[in-house]
């Protein structure tokens, strides 16, 4: 039996106002540089999985801020652009880390609704996020601190480690206090939260919100409003 959820924080729960291409565009546009657009989809999905690693994140702040300004640089060079490199990272960097921008950070739409369902059914929830910094300010700003029983960032130097390692769900197993089979963990990103809770027995569920990752999971959904129901069939077969 189901008894507790595990989610994702970001592009699960949360995400910028403003969505990364668009002000990529404008960032790049106020440079008067040229992108290669067509190498869009390779290079962000690298900059994805070019995370600080746990370590990193946890013991110093300042080096995994110029990791991830590398990365940024290592993105723009991928798409092409030769000019202003540095300056346009940080730019980047600025407009999308949430040391910087957690004033844009946004919920979905979908977000409290569900969240207040499922605890209403007696459910525990949790996050398990790849989150460099601090996480638990950010929610208690964004009014979803109280939804959860415990929020879990492996930047913490009591966890530190980054999904799809095991170690992140196995914490987040011990402090809600439950076994495998009485989760599920919902999640965007394949790789990280089907692969990683696949890794450890937990039920992988695959957010899917602008339809772009067809056939790649068999419990798959779209939006969060979609999980009551599919959890009030919880006890059949996946």
């Amino acid at each position: 039996m189901i008894k507790a959820v595990f989610f994702d924080f970001y592009r699960t729960l949360c995400v910028w106002g403003e969505p990364f291409k668009p002000r990529l565009q404008r960032i790049t546009d106020r440079y008067g540089v040229e992108v290669n657009w067509t190498l869009y989809a390779v290079a962000r999905e690298e900059l994805d999985s070019n995370a600080p690693d746990a370590d990193l994140t946890a013991q110093n702040i300042l080096e995994m801020t110029q990791h991830m300004v590398d990365s940024y640089r290592h993105f723009l060079k991928t798409l092409g652009v030769q000019d202003y490199l540095d300056q346009i990272a940080w730019e980047m960097l600025q407009s999308e880390h949430s040391l910087f921008a957690a004033n844009a950070a946004t919920l979905y739409d979908d977000v409290v609704p569900t969240l207040q369902i499922l605890r209403d059914d007696g459910f525990k929830l949790a996050i398990v996020s790849n989150w460099g910094v601090p996480l638990d300010p950010l929610n208690e700003r964004l009014g979803l601190a109280d939804y959860f029983d415990i929020i879990v960032a492996s930047h913490d130097a009591r966890v530190k480690s980054i999904k799809p390692d095991p170690h992140i769900f196995n914490y987040t197993l011990m402090e809600v206090g439950i076994s495998v089979e009485e989760v599920v963990h919902v999640g965007d990103t394949y790789e990280a939260d089907v692969v990683g809770a696949q890794n450890v027995g937990i039920r992988p569920i695959l957010l899917d919100r602008d339809g772009t990752q067809a056939g790649r999971w068999g419990e798959t959904i779209q939006s969060l409003s979609e999980l009551p129901m599919l959890l009030s069939g919880c006890d059949c077969d996946v």
